[in-house]
């Protein structure tokens, strides 16, 4: 099986590979196209800012190559924003594969929470094959200022500040908000899963 990682300009591609290396897979790290569309599965992960890893995107045509792929494709934190419409983060035009706006967490003065959420919280109300053997309730990690509201791609729920979508699925693209390169054993069993599918 051939599995391929997203190179753009966003971090924790190697803890990534770490990962998957944890659960006996290994993976190609590239941004050429003939790669990518080859590839069985593709991970898109991200760590970083929209606009700029927009921008990298576009300039290789690689935004266009992403809406076209016909195999299973996980999106990773920054990498499942740039799967939307639109993120607030400097106003950016997204890949567009999920009809949703990237907003900014604005907490209540009340609700004494932090910004970026940074660390590990509940995902439930799971939907997907991606959570096979995943209980509910189960804990993943989580750094981020921006996030998707629940609509009818989510696949999965988290609370921070208020309900959204710690996952989406529309036909062969998944995303997930949280890590799982970064999730223990649920980040690993969600890995394996995406593999599987």
């Amino acid at each position: 099986m051939k599995i391929v990682i997203i190179k753009y300009n966003a971090g924790n591609i190697r803890s990534v590979l770490f990962a998957l290396e944890r659960i006996g897979a290994e993976a190609l790290v590239t941004d050429e196209p003939e790669l990518i569309v080859t590839a069985d599965k593709i991970i898109f992960p991200g760590v970083g800012e929209a606009s700029s890893a927009m921008d990298y995107l576009q300039e290789r045509k690689l935004d266009l190559l992403i809406q076209n792929l016909h195999q299973p494709v996980l999106g990773i934190c920054l990498g499942m924003q740039l799967l939307c419409a639109h993120s607030e983060e400097n106003e950016t035009r997204c890949i567009g594969i999920f009809d949703e706006t990237v907003k900014k967490f604005s907490p209540f003065e009340d609700q004494h929470l932090k910004v970026p959420q940074v660390g590990w919280n509940n995902i439930y109300d799971l939907q997907s094959d991606l959570f096979t053997g995943v209980s509910q309730n189960s804990f993943t990690y989580f750094v981020h200022v921006y996030y998707v509201g629940l609509g009818e791609k989510t696949i999965a729920k988290t609370d921070y500040v208020q309900p959204y979508s710690s996952a989406l699925q529309k036909n062969n693209f998944y995303g997930v908000q949280f890590h799982p390169e970064k999730s223990a054993f649920v980040g690993e069993r969600i890995l394996k899963n995406f593999i599987q599918l």
